[in-house]
Order: C-alpha cells, then sequence, then structure tokens
C-alpha cells in the first residue's frame, strides 16, 4: 500500500489515503476523515508502482 497525503477540496485539512498501487488506474469516492465530504479520488501508477497522478475532487461543483 502507497500513503499519500493531500488537502481535502472542502475543509481544506491535510489528510492522507492509502491507495493501492497493484491497481494502475483507481476512480473512487471516499469520505473525508475530517469534514465527512465525499471526495472523488482519481490516481493513476506507472509499470514500477510509482504514483503518476492524483486528483482529490470536490463532488458538489
Amino acid at each position: 500500500m502507497y500513503e499519500h497525503y493531500f488537502q481535502c477540496p472542502y475543509c481544506w485539512e491535510e489528510i492522507s489515503m492509502l491507495l493501492d498501487p497493484s491497481i494502475q488506474r483507481q476512480l473512487y469516492v471516499e469520505d473525508c476523515e475530517i469534514c465527512c465530504n465525499p471526495i472523488e479520488i482519481n490516481s493513476q501508477f506507472n509499470n514500477n508502482n510509482e504514483l503518476q497522478s492524483f486528483q482529490a475532487n470536490n463532488l458538489e461543483q
């Protein structure tokens, strides 16, 4: 598992999520552990299991 730190797009607090590098592309929704708002997580790993891109999006836009 890969721990990634980022800012919540709602409350701007720094939070972390565990990402699975064995799945190259991931798109899912997870609630912020601070403010409980839904965050759309979009991540991509390369063939070396390194994080290539990460986005945390506000779903209420």
